[in-house]
């Protein structure tokens, strides 16, 4: 099984929306192994947001995401990192489909309320940034035979 990093981030904390976007997830098939809420500290934002360090969006995006508390999990299942972005809706809410979770509760692309890694390799770093191993938590779900064949 694909692991992948998800973070609901201030504005979704804000607008009360973490249970819906969680219920999401687990109502798709997904299996949370961590979940924590956190403060992030500008220099974890730097090293997250790192490869756009230098772009004029740099300053606002940590700004904005060290302005509030977020919700970061790990979820786990079949292709999980494409499912999860397929679920997340595009960048941009106003283009995202409707019923992705951009698409039914972001109306700006600065404040999108979820992000999701784009790549199993992004999803690693970004596991190993904000959750130590002793953090993600191995275990068998009785439903996982309902899931998957």
């Amino acid at each position: 099984m694909e692991r992948t990093y998800v973070m609901i981030k201030p504005d979704g904390v804000q607008r009360n929306l973490v249970g819906e976007i969680i219920a999401r997830f687990e109502q798709k098939g997904l299996k949370i192994v961590a979940l924590k809420m956190l403060q992030i500290s500008r220099e974890l934002a730097e090293r997250h947001y790192g490869e756009h360090k230098g772009k004029p969006f740099f300053e606002p995006l940590v700004a904005y995401i060290t302005s509030g508390p977020v919700v970061a999990m790990v979820l786990e299942g079949k292709d999980a990192v494409r499912t999860v972005r397929d679920m997340m809706g595009a960048t941009n809410p106003l283009k995202a489909a409707p019923g992705t979770i951009r698409g039914t509760y972001g109306m700006d692309i600065g404040r999108n309320v979820v992000h999701g890694s784009d790549s199993v390799e992004s999803a690693n770093r970004e596991i190993g940034l904000f959750f130590t191993p002793e953090e993600i938590v191995e275990y068998q779900r009785a439903v996982d035979s309902w899931i998957y064949e």
